[in-house]
Formats: C-alpha cells, structure tokens, sequence
C-alpha cells in the first residue's frame, strides 16, 4: 500500500511540475512574413527588408530591429516578434516601398502574420 501511495504522490508531483512549466510554451513563435513585389506584381528576389520598432526610426533609417533580404519566392520571414505593430522598409536597386504601406497592423500572437509590400 505504501508502495502505491509514493508512485501516486510521485505522479501528482510530475504532472503538476510540468503543467507549470509548459504554462508559457507556445507552439508556434509570432511571425511576420513579407512578400516583396515590383510594380506588376512579381516576386523580388535580392530585396534587402528593415523591420523598425517605430515610426521615427523608420522615418529617419536609423536602429532597424531586424534586416533581412528577400529570397527567390520574394519572401522574408521574421521570427519570434513581440505582439506589435511594425513599420516596414523594402529597397531594391533604389527602388523603394515608400508610400506603399508600411506600417502592419498588430501581430496576431502565436501566428505567421503575412504582408506584401511593393517596391517602385
């Protein structure tokens, strides 16, 4: 009986430690996913992206978060961000996305949120 009592306490104490500890794991990072097109609509491959925290960063080209360069499909994906909004700068061969859009709406949590951008 005694030996029952000690697995069942042990099992308790188990579930209970790794109920607690996986409390805050989330499954799936907060993700945001650019897709950088040129004026009719094709994919930018070699597009370097800044993701800026705020407005006047972004305005002044100055501390970007995070830089990326998007890749054959014209993609970037930036992984493990805050719940947000960001201001997103794209510039390939002086073309830039300047007035089209740069500002996400708020990051949903624990998603890859998807935004197109074009550059011109």
């Amino acid at each position: 009986m005694k030996k029952y009592l000690i697995v069942s306490l042990l099992a308790v104490f188990i579930i209970g430690v790794s109920t607690y500890a996986f409390a805050d794991l989330k499954l799936l990072p907060t993700s945001l996913k650019i897709l950088v097109l040129d004026e009719l609509g094709n994919p930018v491959e070699g597009a370097e992206v800044s993701l800026f925290m705020n407005e006047d960063d972004y305005r002044n080209g100055t501390n970007p978060f995070m830089k990326k360069t998007s890749d054959k499909k014209g993609e970037v994906v930036f992984k493990k961000l805050e719940v947000s909004e960001y201001f997103v700068h794209a510039d390939f061969e002086g073309k830039t996305n300047v007035g089209g859009g740069v500002q996400t709406e708020k990051l949903v949590e624990g998603r890859i949120n998807k935004v197109n951008t074009i550059v011109q």
